[in-house]
């Protein structure tokens, strides 16, 4: 049977305005098995190139750190297109990383719409080496440090209601509700 990491930390993006450099909230839930054991937030910009510093910045020096055994992301880019740098995350942070998606991106959009933000094609080349996404049961999954079967066995565990596991599912609406006061609609 296949490893399921119990400790994670998942990380969802807040609502933010449409505008470049608007501020954009990251939320970070600490879940230990099916236990909600804390929150962290940083932020990045829209469409800016701070993802992937403020995230690493979620699990380093924090009380978490040494606990944690794996990070889970919703998607691989945040405020639009500040696309995380999957490589670099997962050697900063020497833990496994499983980023999550509900539907497989359509690439040639994504690329289209790379057109409009600076620095496209590194922010192309980052999307590009973080690998093909794979099914993983109801979603799609993208991954650094893990086996599939490993994959497969965290989301398993940490899924409850939904499709989406609870700490990238609780993320979503801790994000709502700091921005907006109240979370609204599924996750």
């Amino acid at each position: 049977m296949a490893r399921a990491f119990a400790n994670v930390l998942g990380v969802d993006d807040g609502p933010f305005e449409k505008r470049s450099g608007a501020p954009v909230p990251l939320i970070g839930t600490v879940f230990a098995n099916e236990r909600f054991d804390g929150l962290v937030i940083r932020e990045t910009v829209r469409d800016g190139d701070l993802a992937t510093s403020a995230i690493a910045s979620m699990a380093i020096g924090t009380r978490f750190q040494g606990h944690l055994q794996m990070l889970m992301l919703h998607g691989i880019t945040f405020g639009g297109f500040d696309v995380v740098d999957l490589a670099e995350l997962h050697e900063t942070l020497r833990l496994p990383i499983l980023i999550v998606a509900r539907k497989k991106p359509n690439l040639d959009a994504v690329r289209r719409a790379l057109e409009n933000v600076a620095d496209a094609e590194a922010r192309w080349k980052r999307i590009e080496s973080a690998g093909e996404m794979e099914p993983c049961g109801a979603l799609f999954v993208q991954r650094a440090g893990l086996s599939m079967h490993e994959a497969e066995a965290t989301l398993s565990l940490h899924t409850r209601y939904g499709n989406l596991p609870e700490p990238l599912r609780v993320a979503h609406f801790v994000g709502a509700a700091v921005v907006r006061g109240e979370s609204h609609g599924s996750a």
